[in-house]
């Protein structure tokens, strides 16, 4: 027997039915900025997510306004799953730092929507970077009472106040700095350098063991 959807399905979607990403490098970027956000923020309570729909207000009828961010932060808010994000549930705590990665379908009349979205309903920091063209902009402002302040590629680099991440443009495009100065990498890049790590501890057991000495014991 077929269920019919509930009341609370047919307002707020878990799926606006489009796609996450249209292309690789998109999708590289969305991967790369939502798993070293996840990493900054490990030790504080903060969710990171990508491509989750984003609800702000209830309604009584659809549709509902809703973006999904290609990636956002909400600092005060516990990571875990979710299959949206109705701020409402959320201690009415709007994200603060989204991020969109542009592909070449996306128009400017789009963005200036999203921009609009984001700042009605409480964003502090937007960020939008095209990847093809490496074309950077923003928008931050103190709180969701006061005026933005633009961000564009003449400002870089940038530090984002919320966050403390670095923005630079450079000729190959853009780079994302941890506060540390260490650069955002990719999930690939990261193991590739832990097994790398492994391998060499692995080494100098094996040279310590062929001394006669037990690594365990130092």
């Amino acid at each position: 027997m077929v269920q019919s959807p509930s009341l609370s399905q047919v307002l707020y979607p878990d799926s606006d039915g489009k796609p996450m990403a249209e292309n690789t490098l998109q999708y590289r970027w969305i991967v790369r900025l939502v798993s070293n956000l996840r990493r900054l923020l490990k030790d504080q309570t903060a969710l990171v997510a990508g491509d989750l729909l984003w609800y702000p207000v209830p309604v009584e009828t659809p549709p509902a306004p809703a973006q999904a961010p290609d990636a956002m932060v909400v600092l005060g808010r516990p990571a875990g799953e979710r299959g949206s994000y109705k701020q409402w549930e959320e201690d009415n705590i709007a994200p603060q730092v989204v991020f969109e990665i542009l592909s070449p379908s996306n128009s400017a009349r789009e963005m200036l929507h999203k921009q609009a979205f984001y700042g009605q309903y409480g964003v502090l920091e937007m960020y939008f970077y095209d990847p093809d063209s490496f074309d950077l902009w923003g928008l931050v402002r103190p709180r969701a009472d006061q005026d933005f302040t633009p961000v564009t590629a003449m400002n870089t680099p940038w530090v984002s106040p919320l966050l403390g991440l670095r923005f630079e443009l450079f000729d190959t495009g853009l780079e994302v700095f941890y506060p540390d100065g260490e650069r955002f990498q990719d999930p690939e890049e990261v193991m590739g350098e832990r097994d790398q790590l492994q391998q060499e501890r692995d080494r100098a057991f094996a040279k310590l063991r062929e001394m006669g000495i037990d690594p365990s014991q130092l």
